[in-house]
């Protein structure tokens, strides 16, 4: 049977940077291009060239891609000027692309309210843009903004638009339910009726996720004829974000309806590369990764009851819509006081320590854990913590250090220019082969001073914890009133780009936070050989 090509076209680097709190370097930019391209995309839009001075640039020294054709975007013409004589046009048609997606208004409200033109002035420069940009031998598209909701208000002005854009030449008819207010339904039921007009080959679907519907909208779309999707990594996105091709993309592949009908650029390789695809865009955003995110997230293959770990092991089938590999993510057995012998058999298991289901030390490695869950720690989250626990229960870990003592000073005093300034300064005195070494360290806050003072000087370790950086800090406090429980989770990676996570926890924030600390020290160490 043949297969029918789905285009995938990525608007990370354009409708993405729209994301709050989202501010892409050039360079960002750059290796963006070059992870979407590694992954497979048909199309990569760099941005709107002419609107701001970063686009502009990007584009006069485009990224070399491989793969994908590389896209500009920006608006039709403007109403009073010919397509040949606007300055917005001529910087698409100037822009260092291969393909041009225009967009215009294809709800006749936005139309007369938000343009201020009349329908026909704005089907007229849908007509000019685009055969304009034909005839200077570029691949034309028209994303059709407002799309569904100017279908269910005015269908036949809205029609008329992807229609004009259709006998111009475009390539590519996208329809975008731009609001993120549409359902799967009325995306399917609509994007059926245009295609009875305009050919599915020819039509895109470029859903937000107002309603969280943007991946099933585009299924949808896809479902009904569409032959092209728009959408982010990791769903970013104005407001609430685009359509996640984290999610998309491995639906499209894996899943046999949309695997039997439909083939996209992607191969099983370059799927195996997703998740971490998806773990480089957060890293380079500054931001974490989202543990719970479909395909990828940290959780999405994690069981955490017992009875279901127990399942898993002998079949994973049983908890499992894919082979976790196949995205480049892998099964987790957490380890909680829900765990039994399964969950924590499993972890031992992936850490290279092998123990029979009858051995002593396991029963009592269970009894620990559950006891210090009891006390709140929270070993699921903090993976070399577990660790650092199995280990030590078995007698496998050094000491390497020894903390005599620490103490944090919180002072408001004068600062360098005179100003009144709040001051945090921590000591550290611990002992290596019996010797003294005693730190002062000045930080942004008590935890960051102590973090800094535990490693200025660790001796004779002190080589193996050069590249350590802490990436995330989070608190959280029990029980409430003066008698709170503290529970602190801190996040480190180094040079290699590997990631862990260590848990501390006590009535002081400032001990816990030192618990979690010492131990990522610890892992590091443990990690790295040290003796």
């Amino acid at each position: 049977m043949t297969r029918s090509r789905l285009c995938l076209y990525d608007t990370t680097l354009r409708d993405g940077a729209q994301t709050t709190g989202v501010d892409f370097s050039l360079d960002d930019k750059r290796h963006i291009a070059a992870l979407l391209d590694a992954l497979g995309l048909d199309y990569i839009e760099g941005g709107y060239p002419g609107a701001n001075p970063l686009d502009t640039e990007f584009f006069a020294k485009r990224p070399p891609l491989k793969h994908a054709r590389f896209a500009a975007f920006g608006m039709i013409r403007r109403a009073g000027r010919s397509a040949s004589n606007d300055p917005g046009v001529a910087a698409l048609l100037d822009a260092d692309a291969d393909a041009i997606c225009f967009v215009a208004k294809a709800w006749d409200f936005h139309v007369r309210v938000a343009l201020g033109w009349t329908l026909e002035e704005n089907l007229d420069g849908i007509a000019q843009s685009v055969e304009l940009a034909g005839a200077r031998g570029r691949e034309t598209m028209l994303d059709c903004e407002h799309f569904f909701d100017g279908y269910k208000a005015n269908p036949s002005y809205a029609l008329e638009v992807a229609k004009t854009a259709h006998r111009s030449g475009a390539r590519w008819i996208v329809l975008c339910d731009t609001n993120g207010g549409t359902l799967p339904h009325e995306v399917e039921r609509i994007v059926a009726e245009v295609g009875k007009h305009i050919p599915g080959d020819n039509l895109g679907i470029h859903a937000h996720n107002d309603t969280e519907n943007a991946v099933a909208n585009s299924l949808a779309a896809v479902r009904a004829g569409a032959r092209q999707i728009q959408g982010t990594l990791n769903g970013l996105g104005e407001r609430c974000g685009n359509a996640n091709l984290v999610s998309l993309i491995p639906t499209l592949l894996l899943k046999r309806d949309y695997a039997e009908a439909l083939e996209i650029g992607v191969s099983p390789a370059q799927l195996a590369n997703l998740t971490k695809a998806s773990h480089t865009l957060d890293e380079l955003l500054n931001r974490a990764p989202d543990r719970h995110q479909p395909y990828v997230g940290a959780s999405a293959f994690a069981t955490k009851a017992g009875i279901h770990a127990s399942a898993v092991m002998k079949e994973p089938k049983t908890y499992e819509h894919i082979v976790p590999e196949s995205v480049g993510n892998r099964r987790r057995l957490l380890v909680s006081g829900y765990a039994g012998k399964s969950n924590i058999l499993a972890e031992l298991e992936r850490l290279g320590v092998k123990l029979e289901k009858n051995d002593p030390r396991l029963a009592r490695l269970l009894e620990e854990v559950k006891d210090k869950e009891a006390q709140l720690y929270a070993f699921e989250g903090a993976d070399a913590s577990f660790e650092l626990l199995a280990r030590r229960s078995l007698g496998t870990v050094p000491d390497y250090f020894e903390v005599e003592r620490y103490g944090v000073n919180v002072e408001r005093r004068p600062n360098a220019k005179g100003e009144l300034a709040t001051i945090s300064e921590a000591v550290v005195k611990i002992r290596i082969d019996g010797d003294a070494l005693i730190s002062v360290a000045e930080g942004n806050g008590p935890v960051n001073a102590l973090d800094l003072a535990l490693r200025k000087d660790l001796g004779k370790y002190q080589p193996f914890i050069e590249d350590l950086e802490l990436v995330d800090y989070r608190v959280r406090v029990f029980q409430g009133g003066t008698d709170a429980v503290t529970r602190v989770l801190i996040e480190f990676r180094d040079g290699s780009g590997e990631h862990w996570s260590t848990v501390g926890v006590s009535a002081n924030i400032i001990d816990a936070s030192f618990q979690a600390l010492t131990d990522a020290i610890t892992y590091k160490l443990l990690k790295a050989g040290a003796t």
